[in-house]
């Protein structure tokens, strides 16, 4: 087990094309850390450095406190899985479970002992004697989750490992790398393009974009107080709601003037955002956090938007209507599914202003009431 520290890494590929720009981050001894992004945004290319299997551009990389920068990866004490689970397929289980260690010139009884020990703990004992093309998906990630255990090193590194697998699949395949990390306590580095996955496995989440780092936290932290526009679009399903207009001073009130209706602040926000008053702004809202008159908290008259319904999607208890107002074309609440809605007709959306983010306009924009939602 091990800290391991990025500081001040880049990665910049032939033609000046930079995947990862100056990357700061400590990831603590026995931490979960998730990388997660888009395609593209960096975060594999960010674990291959750390792997090895990329050389970096700029920056250094500790593990453990040692400089890794130039030490062969298969001297840098950490064990990687993969997405394509990279059995050899000649091979039985048990030998795909043991291949590294022989090659370290362990004991035949330690590497007995060590590959029984990791079957037993992944439910594969009875695996052992089977080759790769004999398992299903969720055995043979299992397999390459054992091949990473037997070596006990300093971290395990993920690179999307249960991308290939079905929905319900990987759903449990979470929960026994979650159980698997609480039992070892080993320093893991995840990555995955599901946010979803990101949430529900890190102790803490790191966002990227463009090769940049947009935020690391806790994943309600991430959730709640997103740093900026992009981290509050990409974490959360559906997509979080933002609304452009103008920040204006009326009656001894604060409003956001969204073109087809005006939002009243909080005293809070308003007193959060007194720089901001007469300039634009982006209102940001989870569907979560509006519903229709007479669900609970939503009621009165106040905080109000007039939408058509466009699409109605069931989820259970509740569902999705995505709708549009005079100036938005593109709204989605979260409402009770008692509710009587159908696409065409017309309903009022309420805003709980508690759970509103107040954004600069722009991509990347930063959350101007982030302290607000800490």
């Amino acid at each position: 087990m091990a800290e391991v520290i990025l500081e001040g890494v880049s990665k910049v590929f032939p033609g000046g094309i930079e995947a990862v720009k100056n990357a700061d981050l400590v990831i603590k001894d026995a931490e979960f850390i998730v990388l997660v992004g888009p395609s593209g945004c960096g975060k594999s290319t960010t674990l291959r450095m750390v792997a090895g299997l990329e050389e970096i551009t700029e920056g250094t990389i500790r593990i453990g406190g040692r400089v890794i920068n130039d030490v062969p990866p298969k001297d840098r004490d950490i064990a990687m899985v993969f997405q394509n689970y990279a059995l050899y397929p000649h091979m039985t289980v048990y030998k795909n479970m043991a291949f590294a260690l022989k090659l370290r010139k362990f004991s035949r009884k330690e590497i007995d002992r060590r590959v029984a020990e990791a079957a037993r703990i992944l439910n594969i004992a009875e695996l052992l004697g089977r080759k790769p093309k004999a398992l299903s998906g969720g055995q043979r990630q299992r397999v390459a989750l054992g091949r990473a255990i037997v070596r006990a090193p300093a971290a395990f590194l993920f690179d999307e490992p249960l991308s290939n697998l079905d929905a319900k699949l990987r759903v449990g395949m979470r929960a026994e790398l979650k159980r698997l990390h609480h039992r070892l306590k080993t320093t893991t580095i995840y990555v995955t393009h599901d946010q979803e996955e990101a949430m529900t496995l890190g102790d803490r989440v790191v966002v990227l974009k463009d090769g940049v780092i947009q935020q690391c936290g806790a994943p309600l932290e991430v959730y709640d107080a997103p740093a900026n526009r992009f981290v509050a679009g990409f974490v959360g399903t559906p997509p979080m709601n933002f609304l452009d207009g103008r920040l204006i001073a009326e009656g001894g009130g604060v409003f956001f003037d969204e073109g087809s209706a005006r939002i009243r602040l909080l005293e809070e926000q308003a007193a959060a955002l007194v720089r901001w008053k007469g300039k634009e702004a982006v209102l940001g809202i989870r569907p979560a956090a509006m519903g229709t008159h007479g669900e609970g908290r939503f009621a009165g008259e106040d905080n109000v938007l007039p939408a058509q319904i466009g699409v109605v999607e069931p989820l259970g208890e509740k569902m999705d209507i995505y709708a549009t107002t005079a100036s938005h074309p593109h709204i989605v609440a979260r409402v009770d599914a008692r509710r009587d809605l159908a696409p065409g007709g017309k309903v009022r959306l309420h805003l709980d202003m508690r759970k509103a983010h107040f954004l600069e306009p722009g991509e990347t924009g930063q959350n101007l009431t982030r302290e607000l939602n800490v």
